[in-house]
């Protein structure tokens, strides 16, 4: 991977394409950046960026509808408006081909039987996919015999996991689900007999709220998992349904880390400036992906800390991060609170 002197330029060169780009091709968002009236792009803080939340208030796309190839929704909350994202076959593509190489970097080139902390009704309606949903595919592709553990009524199906897991046994294995949910469902629930998950490699994501509230961080997530059930190798990862292909996995270390198309900014509430190295600050999210949308630039609702570039003890080139929060004021949001509020 390039260190900072190859891939900030490049990023730079990318986003500022895309910049014009999408002003020529999607007129709210040329207004938006009219507004903005900025000066030259020396660095990748200088990119005008946009708050999430305009996808929820306008249609934002550069490509004429009759080359909209699936929309994505994002999952708010009950009664709120989700986010509404356009794609056209290569940015789908692009998506598809990124999170491939990310996965990679955990999983290695094999594809693992797969268990699925989800049900399969989720996919039912393939146009309109849920953020949920989408994640749910887009990670079933790095598995194979994938066993949905959960029935349509959110039930543990016990004796299909038993199965599932004798089938396999002694062999690597790959787990999905949202952070929520497995706790939920896999950490609370009661199994008779014992669940060794010693050789799964568990990748999940979203959802941290419900359990930021129940006092579980991400450490006591995974002792408590490993305590339970001998699993070994847990690996969060950020993203967002608005930001295509970002998707900034941890690594061993427990930072999240930013993939070589993609970078993140951290930025004071007052006044927007970039924050510096340490310094907690909104996230801001760039990638070279969207193109079908103006989505390569993005203020998140989300807190965080940059604590380096290049230098991470894991060995991964780019930045490493850590994100602290939601912004108190922001719409609760989130893949596995939407499910929460309406089972609650």
């Amino acid at each position: 991977a390039p260190g900072r002197d190859v891939k900030q330029p490049m990023l730079l060169k990318e986003l500022e394409r895309l910049h014009h780009y999408h002003i020529n091709n999607c007129p709210p968002y040329a207004r938006i950046a009219h507004v903005l009236q900025h000066g030259a792009f020396n660095k990748v803080e200088d990119i005008p960026f946009l708050p999430v939340s305009a996808f929820k208030n306008f249609e934002l796309k550069s490509i004429p509808d009759d080359k909209v190839y699936k929309t994505l929704t994002s999952s708010g909350t009950t009664g709120s408006v989700p986010s509404k994202i356009f794609l056209d076959a290569e940015t789908a593509r692009n998506q598809t081909l990124a999170l491939a190489k990310i996965m990679q970097f955990v999983l290695g080139k094999q594809r693992l039987p797969m268990l699925i902390v989800d049900s399969d009704a989720l996919l039912k309606n393939r146009q309109m996919f849920s953020a949920r949903g989408a994640g749910v595919v887009g990670m079933s592709t790095f598995g194979k015999d994938h066993f949905y553990m959960l029935d349509e009524n959110m039930q543990v199906k016990e004796s299909g996991l038993k199965e599932f897991l004798n089938k396999y046994n002694g062999q690597k294995i790959l787990i999905f689900g949202f952070t929520f949910m497995l706790w939920l469902h896999l950490y609370q629930q009661e199994f008779a007999g014992k669940i060794d998950l010693s050789n799964a490699i568990l990748i999940h994501s979203g959802g941290w709220k419900k359990l930021v509230e129940q006092s579980v961080t991400n450490e006591i997530f995974k002792q408590k998992l490993h305590e339970k059930f001998g699993l070994q190798h847990s690996y969060n990862f950020y993203g967002m349904v608005e930001q295509v292909g970002s998707v900034f996995v941890e690594c061993e270390h427990g930072f999240l880390h930013t993939p070589n198309f993609a970078d993140v900014v951290t930025r004071r509430a007052e006044d927007f400036s970039a924050a510096a190295f340490g310094e907690e600050g909104l996230l801001q999210v760039v990638s070279i992906l969207p193109e079908s949308y103006p989505g390569h630039s993005l203020l998140t609702e989300d807190l965080g800390v940059i604590h380096g570039e290049d230098d991470c003890r894991c060995g991964r080139k780019g930045k490493y991060f850590s994100v602290k929060g939601r912004v108190k004021k922001a719409e609760l949001r989130g893949c596995s609170d939407t499910y929460a509020v309406s089972v609650a």
